[in-house]
C-alpha cells in the first residue's frame, strides 16, 4: 500500500516514537512500513522516501528468504501476547546496547529474521489493536514456544504448530513450556540486565511469563473442555442423527399408521352406509311383504266373491242364451216378416216413389278421387275431406270420412235419408252414396263456399252488395222450407258459411246434415217454440245458439240465431265473431252504421243495410222469444229487397250476367238439356229418348264406356228432372 489507511494505525503512528521503525502485518503479509531514526544530538532523522523503499524492499527479500517465515507460512503460524511481550523487552534492552555501540552486541531473531526486523514487527504488534491481540491470544493456544539460548547469549524463539488431537498432547505441550520457563527464568538475573530499568523489565518480563504460562494453563484447560465438549456434541451430532433417522422412521410409520386408521375408517363408514341400505331395503321389503300379504288376502276375498260371481253368472249366461235363441227365432221371424213388406211396397209405390240417388262401388270412388290424390282435395273438416271427381262422366264432389270423423253410421245414414228425400233450388243435389266407406256424392259447386268467398280465398273478387242480399234470401227461402216440412220439421244445427256452397251461378245451396235433427210437429201447436229436441251440442262456436249451448235444447230458432250471424257477416265481412252483434247495435243507435259495413261489396244502399242490420240485430238476441219468424218476419224484408237487386231471374256479379246450365244437365247422347233423365245399367243418366233409341239399335254396351249392360231396364232420376226444372224456372 501507498499509504495506511486504518484508523488504529494512523494512530499508532502519530503516537509512537519518532525513532520507532514500524511494519504493518495484515493477514500474514507486510503491507506498509515506516521507517524512523535519530542523530547523534538525539534530533530525529527521517530518511527518504526512496531510502524507506529500498530498505522496505531489502528487508522484504530477507524476510521472503527466511526460511523460518516459509515454514510459518505454511504452517499458518501466529505470535500470542506473551511471544510480543517477551519480544517487546528484549527489543527495547538490544535498542538501548545499539545505540550505546555502533555493532550490536547480540542480535534478537525470530524465525530467522534479523534483530531489528524482529524488533519492529514486536512494535508493530503491539500497536495492533485489542481485537487484534485477543484474536492472537485465541490462535496462540493452538501452538508452542520453543526458546534454545546460543553459546554466544544470543535468544532464538521459533514458532512451532501445535495439533491438539487428545489431552496427552497438551500435558506435553505444557511440560515442554514449563522447561522453557526454567530455561528462561535462571535463578539469578543475568548480567546483561543491570541496573533498575532492567531489574524492572526483568520482573515484567518473569510477571508476563507468568501470566503467559496461567493463561497457557487455561488455554489447555479450555482446550481440553473443548476438546471434551467437541467429543461432546459430535455425540451429540451422532446422537441427534440417530433420533432424527429414529424419528423419520416412526414418523413414517405413524403416517402409514394413520393412512391405514383412515382407510378402515373409510371401510367401516362404507359398511355402514351399506348395512344402512340394507336395513332401509329391509325395511321396505317388509312393508312390501305386509303390504302383499294384505293384497294376497284381498284377492283371496275377491277370488272367492269371483267365483260366487262366476257361479251365477253361468246361471244367468244360460238364461241369457235361452233368451237370445228365442229373440233370435223372434228376429228372424220379424225379418222375414219387414223383407216381405218392404218388397209389397216397394211394389206399391215403386210407380210413386222415385229412385233419388245411386249406390256407388268403393272401386269407383277410389278411381274417381286417385286413391284419395292431396291434388284433387277442394275441402276438409271434421267429418273427412271432400274430393274433385268424375263419376259416370259427370263432375261431382265427392265426401270421404276419415278413420277418426266426428260423423258416424248414424250421421252418414241421416243425411242420405233427408237429401235423397227432400229437393229445393238451394239444397245441395245428393247424386249417390257409397255404404262400404260411407262416402257421399254430391253436385260439383265450382265457387266453393260462402266462408272461401267472404275472405277472398285464391284472391277471388269480393261479392257485391247484390249477391250477398240474394243469399241471405236464398238461405231464409231453404230454411223455412226445412223447418216446414211434414210430419218432421228438419233443423240444421251446424248453419255457417262454410256449409253453403255457391254454384257456378253463385246461387247458395246448404249442405251437410250430418248433424241435423228431425222435430215432431205437434198438430195442435201454432209456431215453432213448441219444438224441441234435448241433444248434446254440436256445431261450430260462434255460430251456435248460446241457449242451445247451455240447455242442449235444440230448436229451429237454433237455426235463426246462426242465420242472424251470418247477416251480420254479409254486412260487416268481418272473420271476428266476438261482440259483433253489440257493434252493430251500437252503431245502429248512433247512425253510423256505414263504418261497420263491408266496403269491398261496394255502396250498400244505407236504406237496405239498416233493414239488413236491425233484422240480424233481432235474430241474435238471447231471449228465443224475440227472435222474429223466419216465414212471416225475415221473409217479408228480404223478398222486396232480392226483387231491388235485380229481380230472382238473374243476378249480378260485379259487371257480369252468369246464366250457364250445369253439366250434369246435359244429356251425354243429345248434348242437350235434359226434360226426362233417367238411369242406365251403366249408372249415367241420359234422356230418355235418346237412351231407349240407342237400346232400340240393337245395342247391348253403354254409350259411355262400351261395357256390356248388364240389363236394358231404366230408371227415372227424379232428383235431377227436379233439379232441372228449378233451374229452368228461374
Amino acid at each position: 500500500m501507498t499509504d495506511i489507511k486504518s484508523k488504529k494505525a494512523i494512530s499508532v503512528c502519530l503516537q509512537a516514537p519518532a525513532s520507532c521503525q514500524i511494519r504493518f502485518i495484515c493477514k500474514q503479509q507486510l503491507i506498509y512500513t515506516k521507517e524512523g531514526h535519530l542523530d547523534a544530538n538525539g534530533a530525529e532523522l527521517r530518511s527518504s522516501p526512496q531510502e524507506a523503499t529500498s530498505v522496505t524492499e531489502t528487508r522484504q527479500s530477507n524476510h521472503l528468504r527466511s526460511p523460518s517465515v516459509t515454514l510459518e507460512q505454511k504452517n499458518h503460524l501466529k505470535f500470542n501476547p506473551a511471544q510480543i511481550l517477551f519480544r517487546r523487552a528484549y527489543s527495547v534492552s538490544l535498542g538501548r546496547r545499539g545505540r550505546e555501540s555502533l555493532t550490536p552486541a547480540s542480535s534478537y531473531n525470530v524465525g530467522g529474521a534479523s534483530t531489528s526486523q524482529n524488533r519492529l514487527d514486536v512494535e508493530g504488534a503491539l500497536t495492533a489493536s485489542s481485537d487484534e491481540c485477543d484474536a492472537l491470544s485465541r490462535i496462540s493456544s493452538r501452538g508452542s514456544l520453543l526458546s534454545t539460548c546460543c553459546p554466544s547469549g544470543i535468544v532464538n524463539f521459533c514458532l512451532v504448530p501445535l495439533v491438539i488431537d487428545d489431552g496427552c498432547e497438551i500435558e506435553s505441550e505444557l511440560s515442554t513450556r514449563l522447561e522453557l520457563k526454567e530455561e528462561l527464568c535462571p535463578s539469578s538475573p543475568p548480567s546483561v540486565l543491570d541496573g533498575s530499568k532492567e531489574a524492572r523489565l526483568y520482573d515484567e518480563l518473569e510477571q508476563a511469563m507468568t501470566e503467559v504460562a496461567i493463561s497457557r494453563q487455561k488455554a489447555s484447560e479450555e482446550a481440553v473442555r473443548f476438546a471434551k465438549a467437541e467429543r461432546d456434541a459430535v455425540e451429540t451430532i451422532r446422537r441427534v442423527k440417530a433420533s432424527e433417522s429414529l424419528y423419520a422412521k416412526e414418523s413414517r410409520q405413524r403416517k402409514e399408521t394413520e393412512e391405514a386408521l383412515a382407510k378402515r375408517k373409510e371401510e367401516h363408514k362404507k359398511m355402514k352406509r351399506e348395512r344402512d341400505e340394507v336395513m332401509e331395503e329391509l325395511h321396505i321389503a317388509l312393508d312390501q311383504e305386509k303390504s302383499l300379504e294384505s293384497q294376497i288376502a284381498d284377492a283371496d276375498q275377491m277370488v272367492k266373491e269371483l267365483e260366487l260371481k262366476i257361479t251365477s253368472s253361468d246361471k244367468m249366461l244360460q238364461n241369457y242364451k235361452k233368451e237370445r235363441d228365442e229373440l233370435q227365432m223372434e228376429r228372424d221371424h220379424a225379418l222375414k216378416e219387414a223383407d216381405e213388406l218392404r218388397k209389397s211396397r216397394a211394389e206399391a209405390s215403386s210407380s210413386q216413389m222415385p229412385q233419388f240417388f245411386s249406390e256407388f262401388s268403393f272401386s269407383e270412388i277410389e278411381e274417381a278421387t286417385q286413391n284419395s290424390n292431396p291434388s284433387l282435395k277442394i275441402g276438409e273438416g271434421g267429418y273427412g275431406s271432400i274430393y274433385k271427381g268424375v263419376l259416370r262422366r259427370s263432375q261431382v264432389a265427392i265426401k270421404v270420412p276419415h278413420s277418426h270423423s266426428e260423423q258416424g253410421p248414424a250421421e252418414y245414414q241421416q243425411e242420405v235419408d233427408v237429401l235423397s228425400k227432400m229437393r229445393h233450388p238451394n239444397l245441395i243435389t245428393l247424386f249417390g252414396a257409397c255404404p262400404e266407406s260411407w262416402a257421399l256424392i254430391y253436385e260439383y259447386l265450382p265457387n266453393g263456399s260462402l266462408e272461401d268467398r267472404l275472405s277472398c280465398r285464391d284472391n277471388s273478387p269480393p261479392l257485391s252488395w247484390q249477391t250477398r242480399t240474394r243469399i241471405a234470401t236464398e238461405l231464409c227461402s231453404v230454411l223455412i222450407f226445412l223447418h216446414s216440412s211434414k210430419p218432421y220439421s228438419i233443423v240444421h244445427g251446424d248453419l255457417k258459411p262454410a256449409n253453403v256452397l255457391l254454384d257456378a251461378n253463385f246461387v247458395s245451396k246448404l249442405s251437410d246434415f250430418g248433424i241435423c235433427r228431425l222435430l215432431c210437429q205437434n198438430e195442435g201447436s201454432s209456431g215453432n217454440t213448441t219444438i224441441c229436441c234435448k241433444t248434446n251440442p254440436k256445431g261450430t262456436f260462434g255460430y251456435m245458439d248460446p241457449i242451445f249451448l247451455i240447455s242442449g235444447e235444440l230448436t229451429p230458432m237454433s237455426d235463426v240465431y246462426s242465420f242472424g250471424i251470418i247477416l251480420l257477416r254479409l254486412l260487416t265481412g268481418r272473420s271476428t265473431l266476438m261482440r259483433i252483434r253489440e257493434e252493430v247495435q251500437c252503431a245502429l243507435d248512433k247512425g253510423n252504421l256505414k263504418i261497420l259495413l263491408d266496403p269491398s261489396a261496394g255502396d250498400w244502399p244505407y236504406v237496405q243495410a239498416e233493414q239488413l242490420a236491425h233484422l240480424a240485430v233481432r235474430c241474435c238476441e238471447m231471449n228465443r222469444e224475440n227472435r222474429p219468424d223466419l216465414a212471416s218476419e225475415v221473409w217479408r224484408v228480404l223478398e222486396p229487397l232480392r226483387a231491388s237487386c235485380g229481380g230472382s231471374s238473374s243476378f249480378r256479379l260485379g259487371s257480369k250476367e252468369l246464366s250457364q246450365p250445369p253439366q250434369y244437365f246435359i244429356c251425354p247422347i243429345f248434348q242437350e238439356i235434359m226434360q226426362d233423365p233417367h238411369v242406365a245399367a251403366d249408372g249415367y243418366t241420359y234422356e230418355a229418348e235418346a237412351i231407349r233409341g240407342w237400346l232400340d239399335s240393337g245395342h247391348d254396351t253403354s254409350p259411355m264406356n262400351n261395357h256390356k249392360l248388364a240389363h236394358s231396364n231404366l230408371v227415372p232420376n227424379h232428383a235431377l228432372r227436379s233439379a232441372i226444372k228449378e233451374w229452368l224456372q228461374q
